[in-house]
């Protein structure tokens, strides 16, 4: 079998034996699945380039060696399919490029109101102060802060929403 010759052999005349008896009936069945002749060309080289490299993997028990070849070719075609219908990437799309840097002045009342939160935060009692880091500096939930704390779980929330609106009445807008 000429198949086993290449897989084992790395057989270049047998290789040409499948290559000149396969070669144009996958063309022919790729053009048949709708493909233009230049990619069809292209598939049906791809499947060779395949067969030659993969030929070590063909089981004769499975399946005949045709068989096997055409569903490489199927496959090699829809992936071919997939890679046309994916939409080119625009380099101009604005949601590729980066975002410009926040001027200054926002940057300096970013400052501002990251400061007056730790201000604020300060005066907090120190069981609400952790819970409240707990909850939004650490993303833990609530649930998870009440394991974590012992504290059971409408302690925890009541705790929070205090010191919310603790927050909430030091900072001023």
């Amino acid at each position: 079998m000429l198949v086993r010759k290449v897989a084992s052999d790395r057989d270049r005349a047998a290789f040409a034996r499948l290559f000149d008896a396969l070669m144009p009936r996958v063309k022919a069945y790729v053009l048949r699945l709708g493909a233009d002749d230049a990619s069809a060309e292209e598939v049906a080289q791809e499947v060779m380039l395949l067969m030659w490299r993969k030929a070590d993997s063909f089981d004769p028990a499975r399946a005949a060696v045709t068989t096997w070849i055409f569903t490489i070719a199927r496959n090699k075609r829809i992936d071919l399919l997939r890679r046309e219908r994916r939409p080119a990437v625009d380099p101009d799309d604005p949601a590729l490029l980066p975002d410009a840097p926040p001027a200054a002045d926002q940057l300096v009342e970013q400052a501002n109101s990251e400061e007056r939160l730790r201000t604020a935060m300060r005066g907090l009692p120190p069981e609400q102060a952790r819970l409240i880091a707990m909850a939004f500096f650490e993303d833990r939930s609530h649930s998870a802060i009440a394991a974590a704390t012992n504290l059971p779980l409408g302690t925890v929330k009541s705790r929070i929403r205090l010191a919310i609106e603790r927050l909430r009445r030091s900072i001023p807008d």
